[in-house]
């Protein structure tokens, strides 16, 4: 089972929302849309839903075009981040209802819910109203009905943005094994990089309308093809700075230089440098490691991290580090970068290999 994007395009009034779009999506693992708000995720999800009509190119599930068909033939789940359950009905009823739409058996119904409520935690309210819940256990009301139905493709359009943290990290554990087996395509949609990465599959980085890079996820993590890529792929900001290689070293700036490494360019000239925040830390733990100096502007300790915004001439960049590491706002202080993992972008942003 596939489902197919060939040249599809969307457009609303005089602007073209979804841009030319080439896409094969298969069962079997996450297919994730990761891009930040406005880059189109919810738009592709639509049009591949049946929601809303492509102003060209064909929509294929399993080799047959669905492009006219309605959301309703084309047998899909759909989640949104803002969930959307039947008031008049209790929790079971809900999860229940396309099951017994598709005819199946009462027994069996009855084992389908219980299991995705008993994962989901809904046990004790499969006889409450949605009135009756909280947002975060309407949402779940809303995925367990997802979950439970058979259907060819289920999109999940960022279903976890308004659940707590815990029950958030939970789900993002269950979700891959709840879905195994159901034979469907399943697309997720999120704006978050972590989350790309914890639910592994294949990713396909969205931006202004268009995918631009496609593949296994942790793949696209290590090796984004540009700039914007690997701006999309990270949470916090990655680092980036302007810097000369020439004479056998890159020049950040006159005072921090270090000897070419196997992933610099080797032809002289400007570039762009990009690096993450996890490999810029206070803390020097290796001999390779490139001294910097910044001025701490905003310090931030979330969980087992701690982070520092801080500027260094004109860049202005962000460490990321295990532990707690106390900094002084408005003060210098001591990082360290580690060379072999810094990017190096051309002028037309082509990461250079």
């Amino acid at each position: 089972m596939a489902l197919e994007l060939r040249q599809v395009t969307k457009v609303v009034g005089s602007n073209m929302h979804i841009k030319e779009t080439s896409l094969v999506l298969e069962q079997g693992h996450f297919n994730v849309l990761l891009g930040q708000t406005g880059a189109g995720k919810t738009s592709l999800i639509k049009l591949m839903a049946g929601l809303d009509k492509a102003a060209s190119g064909q929509i294929l599930m399993d080799g047959i075009d669905v492009t006219n068909q309605s959301p309703q033939k084309r047998q899909i789940s759909l989640v949104h981040q803002f969930f959307v359950n039947y008031p008049h009905m209790t929790v079971y009823d809900n999860i229940a209802s396309p099951l017994r739409l598709s005819g199946m058996g009462k027994d069996a119904i009855a084992k389908r819910v219980n299991e995705t409520a008993d994962i989901l935690q809904l046990i004790p309210m499969l006889q409450r109203r949605p009135h009756e819940l909280s947002g975060g256990q309407q949402q779940r009301c809303a995925l367990a009905r997802a979950i439970a139905k058979d259907s060819t493709v289920v999109f999940l359009d960022e279903p976890l943005a308004n659940l707590d943290y815990k029950l958030r990290e939970e789900l993002r554990d269950q979700l891959p094994d709840l879905l195994a087996g159901r034979g469907a395509v399943v697309v997720y949609a999120t704006s978050e990089p972590e989350e790309a990465l914890l639910l592994g599959g294949k990713t396909a980085l969205m931006d202004d309308g268009q995918v631009t890079q496609f593949g296994p996820t942790a793949q696209i993590y290590r090796h984004p093809k540009n700039l914007n890529a690997a701006r999309v792929f990270s949470d916090p900001p990655i680092n980036i700075a302007e810097v000369i290689v020439r004479d056998n070293q890159v020049e950040l700036s006159p005072e921090i230089t270090w000897p070419l490494s196997s992933n610099a360019p080797k032809t002289a000239g400007t570039y762009t440098l990009g690096i993450r925040p996890n490999f810029v830390v206070p803390q020097k733990t290796s001999a390779s490691q490139v001294a910097l100096k910044g001025r701490v502007m905003v310090s931030e300790l979330s969980g087992s991290e701690s982070s520092a915004h801080f500027e260094m001439g004109c860049n202005a960049w962000v460490s990321q580090a295990h532990g707690i590491h106390n900094y002084t706002i408005g003060q210098e202080h001591d990082f360290f970068m580690d060379p072999s993992k810094c990017f190096f972008f051309a002028p037309d942003g082509a990461l250079i290999a």
